[in-house]
């Protein structure tokens, strides 16, 4: 039985790595692993030559150059919703401390030390007042981005007593379908951040969502004297354009979870170090998916929660020998020349099963007998093809 080498980069929590069976080894030293399991860290594809799979424990994977990894038939995994609820709770515990004054207040209370009693008292009665701050309930919450965390995010704001917008260019149904139906859905960006007190902004990094959050097209839009919140990545925002609107009154507040030169020490900004999935609950649940992904890749091909190879889920049959996987460039012809390859040399497909996400496609045939390497090298050399691989299955028990 083949075993599968698995490489750990970052600290990953244990409940998630003990789903590994015998048929894996796992070491954060392996040198050329078939499959990576990361947290935040960088990964550079370039020195792993086996590399079928990287498994993201978390949702953004802009550590990861996916563009690349497609190129070279490598599967990328990350983990929706498995932190979801942390960030969630993050987000609501930041602005209810901005919106409090909590932070300063601590600041006060902490310097009434070495007073007594009557000291402390007459201290608190006369200076609380600086501190009064304002309610959640009855303000307007727009969340931009309805992801697995936005739904969190916009369903938690109606238990604060808001009223909720939530905006999503490209929503999926999955996601919307738990969508709170006291939730309005905005026909636009523009109308949702008109209306809000509160911004929150749940999407993702990529090429073009950098910058995502600028005076133009964003800021202009958004009504004076709210508050912008930033538990997505740091990147999305235009930092001087955030002290801009800050400074003209635009913005009453940041609160962001990514600190940078620009932000630390503002007044007007509350900044947390990057805490949004940092529970233990979250760490496990990451894990944990990220493990059961990386494994039913590995082991039968399946395809679950890829950012970029679309995703397929198949049960092999009792009967089935070798399960053949093929990724390609979304092309014409292909799912034809396959099997007519496979025809001409007599293997005999039991189920062919093929998805498309616009730019590949990914093929996953079950034949009732062995697939012959010249048979795989010759799926190969087809133009089109980025990479062939044969599962045997003829080790599960029978009979």
């Amino acid at each position: 039985m083949k075993q599968f080498k698995i490489k750990t980069i970052n600290a990953i929590a244990q409940e998630g790595l003990a789903l590994f069976s015998e048929r894996f080894a796992v070491s954060p030293e392996e040198t050329n692993p078939e499959g990576i399991v990361v947290r935040s860290s960088k990964v550079d594809l370039s020195g792993y030559p086996d590399l079928l799979a990287v498994a993201r424990a978390g949702a953004g994977v802009n550590n990861i150059p996916v563009e690349e990894a497609s190129e070279k038939g490598i599967c990328i995994f990350n983990t929706p919703g498995a932190n979801a609820n942390a960030v969630v709770e993050l987000v609501y515990t930041s602005l209810g401390i901005w919106l409090r004054n909590v932070e300063k207040s601590i600041d006060f209370c902490k310097g009434l030390a070495g007073m007594n009693d009557e000291e402390i008292n007459r201290e608190v009665e006369a200076r609380k007042k600086i501190f009064k701050g304002e309610e959640m309930s009855g303000k307007t919450l727009a969340v931009i981005g309805l992801g697995k965390i936005g739904i969190g995010v916009a369903n938690a704001g109606l238990h604060h007593g808001m009223r909720v917008l939530g905006f999503d260019p490209f929503p999926a149904l999955d996601n919307i379908h738990s969508l709170a139906p006291e939730v309005t859905l905005a026909r636009s960006r523009r109308e949702a951040l008109s209306e809000a007190d509160f911004i929150s902004v749940h999407i993702p990094l990529n090429k073009n969502t950098r910058g995502y959050v600028t005076d133009k097209d964003f800021l202009e839009f958004v009504k004076d004297g709210a508050v912008l919140i930033n538990y997505a990545r740091g990147p999305i925002i235009d930092e001087d354009a955030i002290l801009a609107a800050l400074a003209s009154g635009k913005l009453k507040g940041h609160i962001s979870d990514f600190p940078s030169v620009k932000f630390l020490g503002h007044e007007k900004i509350l900044v947390t170090p990057h805490l949004g999935a940092s529970t233990s609950e979250s760490e496990e649940n990451c894990a944990t998916m990220a493990v059961r992904e990386l494994k039913s890749y590995l082991e039968f091909g399946n395809i679950v929660h890829s950012v970029n190879f679309p995703n397929v889920e198949t049960i092999p049959t009792v009967d089935v020998h070798t399960r053949l996987t093929v990724i390609n460039r979304d092309q014409p012809g292909m799912i034809g020349l396959i099997s007519n390859l496979l025809g001409s040399e007599k293997i005999n497909i039991m189920n062919y099963t093929n998805k498309s996400n616009g730019t590949l496609g990914y093929n996953i045939i079950d034949c009732s007998g062995p697939v012959p390497e010249a048979v795989q090298a010759k799926i190969k050399q087809q133009d089109g093809v980025l990479r062939v691989r044969v599962i045997p299955l003829e080790i599960r028990g029978r009979g």
